[in-house]
């Protein structure tokens, strides 16, 4: 039987998951659609065969909606989370969580309160073919205790709303979440390097950034943001450790000889990168519905420990120090 979803949000990737939930996601339906444009809200979900709420509130109460996928605007998150914590009803998230940590802590106190997980974040890297190798390799012991960990996150360009503190928030937040699930640590400490700025950025836009994170057991980690490289969507990730080192396979792609020169295509969005990523992370979150179990994916602690990271890159890029990052008490529901 199938779960019936309501989805909040219809841009560009609450369009995307209305249409894997609809042609890509077995046993799942989708039942409501949502978003601040009413217009575009009732077009995507007639050609899905579903109804257009109202307000996202009304979508969450709707009886005949058992779950939710929020696609919203990130400054609406929390409250949308919170709605649906209230009704009980499962929930995932695209991040970030929310965008302030105060009001992560109010979706962990909610759902601690609940006593059940019912909250999941979108961290899709977390679903990667070659992260999921990756993750496998460091937990056998195959490289050693790892020492350090090199990541590049580059994107061709950016739109005209980007700001230079989303270098932190909007892009290295998918760094944070995927290392701490690597490494199976927090971080302690983060200080923001600013290089020299390319001529592609706009004059109010820093860009690159490099960010210099610590972990409890002292793994240093740097994370490079540079988000109007030209050249397309980049990412990758080594991991060293005392015995070896394991870096992040890059997209299955043709080589191409020709003119004396040997190349292979770079995908140029992000959308193409890790497509199949947000086939698995709603596969697998759908199943685990059908099948009475709460969500096992990014939890809401995990949001939580993003934002404070974030949050703590953003404060020494404005300071230029070194500054601690403080995750407080994990409760018990997220051990």
């Amino acid at each position: 039987m199938s779960i019936r979803i309501g989805v909040i949000g219809t841009g560009w990737i609450g369009e995307q998951h209305v249409h894997r939930l609809t042609a890509t996601v077995a046993g799942a339906e989708v039942a409501a659609v949502s978003d601040i444009d009413p217009v575009r809200a009732a077009r995507i979900a007639d050609a899905a065969g579903a109804r257009a709420a109202d307000s996202a509130e009304k979508l969450i109460g709707d009886p005949d909606v058992e779950a939710v996928v929020i696609a919203s605007s990130a400054a609406a998150h929390a409250e949308q989370v919170l709605a649906c914590i209230e009704a009980g009803k499962q929930v995932f998230c695209e991040k970030p969580l929310t965008t302030d940590a105060g009001d992560a802590l109010r979706v962990i106190e909610a759902e601690t309160a609940l006593g059940r997980r019912v909250v999941q974040v979108g961290f899709m890297r977390r679903y990667d073919a070659g992260y999921r190798q990756m993750k496998r390799v460091i937990d056998a012991g195959d490289v050693g205790v790892p020492l350090m960990a090199h990541c590049v996150h580059r994107n061709r360009s950016v739109r005209e709303h980007y700001t230079t503190e989303m270098a932190a928030r909007d892009t290295a937040v998918h760094e944070v979440d995927v290392l701490r699930w690597l490494l199976g640590e927090e971080f302690v400490s983060v200080q923001t390097l600013v290089p020299r700025k390319t001529a592609r950025s706009r004059p109010d836009l820093q860009d690159p950034q490099i960010f210099l994170f610590e972990t409890a057991s002292g793994v240093r980690v740097d994370v490079e943001a540079f988000v109007n490289c030209g050249y397309g969507y980049d990412i990758q990730c080594e991991i060293v450790g005392e015995e070896g080192a394991v870096r992040l396979p890059d997209p299955a792609a043709p080589a191409l000889r020709r003119d004396g020169r040997a190349s292979v295509p770079v995908l140029p969005e992000f959308g193409d990168r890790f497509a199949d990523a947000f086939d698995v992370e709603l596969q697998e979150w759908v199943d685990r519905l059908r099948a009475g179990e709460g969500p096992a994916g990014p939890s809401a602690w995990d949001g939580y420990a993003a934002t404070i990271a974030t949050d703590a890159a953003v404060r020494s890029l404005r300071s230029g120090a070194v500054v601690p990052i403080d995750m407080g008490e994990r409760p018990a529901l997220y051990a």
